[in-house]
C-alpha cells in the first residue's frame, strides 16, 4: 500500500511539474522575446487596461477613449484584433503584466523610476501632472506644508503613493491614506460629495471628470509634467521596438495631435443654468427653430418643448455645435445614429432636429411598458444619453438592489453606481459615467419648465 502510495505521490508531482513547464511555456510567449512572434501568429493583441473616461469605456453602445483608440490602431499596424481586459486598479494591472496575462498595459500609467525596474516602456504619448483636488467650499491647501490637516486618500500602488512616499522624506509631517482597488474617477467623486475632503490626481483625468463634477478644485501641483507610457513584460523587447517604430510614424502623421484633441480639446466645465440667457435664447434663436421643433414631435407623438429643452441642453440651439468625440448639430447626433436615420446634413437643422426626433421616440419605444409617464419620458432622455445598454444595466441593478426599475426616482439613485467597482463589474456593460444622465434630465426638465412658464406668460 505504501509504494501505491508513494507511486501515486510520484505522478502526481510529475504531473504537477509538466502543468508548471506548459503553463510557463505559454507565459513566455506572452511575456517574453517571442511576445511579438506570437501576436502576429495568433492574430491578437492583448492589452489590459481599466474602465474609465480617459482610458476605455462606452458610449452610445460605442466602445472609445484614448488608450482604447491607440491600442486599436498599434493593431491595425500589426495587422491582428485586439482582446480588451479590464481590472480594476493600477496594482490589478501591473499585477497581468507581471503574471503574462497580457502583451501590454494601455491604462494611463505613468513611468516612474520604480517601474523602470520591473518593466519595459513604450513611447511617451502624453504628459501629466499629480494635482491636489479638493473641493469648493471645502479645505483649501495652497501647498505641501498645509496637507497636515487634511485627509487624504489614494489608490495604492500607484504613482501617486510613489511621489507622495518620497515627499514624507523632506515633509516629515505629511500624511495619507491608501485604498485597496479604488481608482482616482471614484475617490474625485467621493470628494464631490464630501465625503473627502481631497485627492490626488492627474491633470488629465482631473480635467475630464470636472465637465462632470464642476466644483471639483485644483488647489496645486504636486510634480512637474509626467510621461504617460504603455507597460511590457522587461523580455518583451521585439515588441518594444515595434511599438516605437510604429509610434513615430503615428506621432508624425498627426494622428496622435488628432485623438488628443479627440479627447481632450474641447474640456468645458459645466456652467450652471442661466436663466437670463436661457431666457434671451428663446426670444433671439427658439424662434428660427420653433415650427421644426413643432413638427418633429408632431410626426413623432412627442412634446415640442420637451424635444427643444433638450436640443438646448445638447447645443445651446446651434445648428453647427460639434465636439472632438463626433456628436453635431442642434440635436448633437453621432455619425452612425445619423447613418441609421438617413441623415446626410447632421448640421442643417431640419434635418438634426427630426433625426433627434425620431431617434428619441425609438429609444422611447424600446422601454419596457411598464414604464409610465412621466418617467418614460426621462427614461428615454437617459438612454439618449448614455445608451440604451446602460440603462438596461441600471434596471438589472435596481432589481438586485429591491428598488423598483419602473420609477425614474429610484433608477436616478441607482444609475450613479454604475461608475462604483463595487457594481458594475458584473453588469454587461460595464462602467458608465452614471451621474452624467441624471444631471442631463433634471437639466432638461428644468429647461422646459423655464420654456412653458415663459411661453405661456406671454
Amino acid at each position: 500500500m505504501s509504494r501505491y502510495r508513494d507511486r501515486k505521490k510520484l505522478l502526481y508531482l510529475s504531473a504537477s511539474i509538466l502543468a508548471l513547464v506548459v503553463l510557463s511555456a505559454c507565459s513566455e510567449k506572452i511575456i517574453g522575446e517571442k511576445a511579438l512572434q506570437s501576436i502576429k501568429e495568433k492574430k491578437q493583441l492583448i492589452v489590459v487596461t481599466r474602465n474609465a473616461p480617459t482610458t476605455y469605456y462606452e458610449l452610445h453602445d460605442e466602445w472609445m477613449g484614448f488608450e482604447h483608440d491607440m491600442a486599436l490602431a498599434f493593431a491595425e499596424h500589426l495587422g491582428v484584433k485586439v482582446k480588451f481586459i479590464e481590472k480594476e486598479s493600477t496594482a490589478e494591472i501591473i499585477s497581468a503584466i507581471t503574471n503574462g496575462e497580457a502583451h501590454i498595459a494601455a491604462a494611463g500609467l505613468t513611468k516612474t523610476k520604480e517601474r523602470d525596474d520591473q518593466f519595459l516602456f513604450g513611447p511617451v504619448y502624453q504628459k501629466v501632472q499629480q494635482q491636489v483636488v479638493c473641493r469648493n467650499g471645502g479645505k483649501r491647501p495652497k501647498n505641501i506644508n498645509d496637507l497636515t490637516d487634511v485627509q487624504i486618500l489614494v489608490p495604492e500602488n500607484t504613482s501617486y503613493e510613489e511621489n507622495l512616499i518620497r515627499l514624507k522624506q523632506k515633509y516629515k509631517e505629511l500624511q495619507w491614506q491608501t485604498g485597496a482597488g479604488l481608482n482616482t474617477e471614484i475617490l474625485l467623486e467621493q470628494v464631490w460629495l464630501k465625503k473627502l475632503d481631497c485627492t490626488v490626481a492627474d491633470s488629465n483625468i482631473v480635467a475630464i471628470n470636472r465637465r462632470y463634477y464642476p466644483e471639483l478644485s485644483v488647489r496645486f501641483s504636486l510634480t512637474k509634467a509626467e510621461p504617460l507610457v504603455w507597460l511590457m513584460s522587461p523580455k518583451a523587447r521585439p515588441l518594444q521596438q515595434e511599438i516605437k517604430k510604429w509610434f513615430n510614424k503615428f506621432k508624425k502623421s498627426g494622428q496622435l495631435a488628432e485623438l488628443d484633441n479627440r479627447y481632450y480639446g474641447y474640456i468645458k466645465i459645466f456652467d450652471y443654468v442661466n436663466t437670463r440667457a436661457f431666457v434671451r435664447s428663446i426670444e433671439k434663436i427658439l424662434p428660427l427653430y420653433r415650427d421644426m421643433f413643432k413638427q418633429a414631435a408632431k410626426e413623432n407623438d412627442l412634446q415640442w418643448m420637451l424635444i427643444a429643452a433638450q436640443a438646448y441642453q445638447e447645443s445651446r440651439w446651434r445648428a453647427n455645435a460639434k465636439s472632438p468625440t463626433g456628436v453635431r448639430g442642434i440635436m448633437m447626433l453621432t455619425l452612425n445614429t445619423a447613418r441609421g436615420l438617413g441623415i446626410e446634413n447632421r448640421q442643417d437643422p431640419a434635418q438634426s432636429i427630426s433625426g433627434g426626433a425620431r431617434y428619441y421616440a425609438n429609444l422611447y419605444q424600446r422601454l419596457p411598458e411598464s414604464i409610465k409617464e412621466p418617467d418614460r419620458s426621462w427614461y428615454a432622455l437617459a438612454a439618449y444619453n448614455i445608451g440604451m445598454g446602460h440603462i438596461y444595466d441600471a434596471r438589472t441593478l435596481a432589481r438586485q438592489l429591491k428598488r423598483n426599475p419602473d420609477l425614474w426616482r429610484e433608477i436616478s439613485k441607482v444609475l450613479p453606481l454604475l461608475s462604483d467597482k463595487n457594481y458594475y463589474p458584473g453588469l454587461k456593460h460595464g462602467y458608465a459615467r452614471g451621474r452624467e444622465p441624471v444631471l442631463y434630465v433634471q437639466r432638461i426638465r428644468d429647461y422646459q419648465d423655464i420654456l412653458q412658464k415663459t411661453l405661456t406668460s406671454r
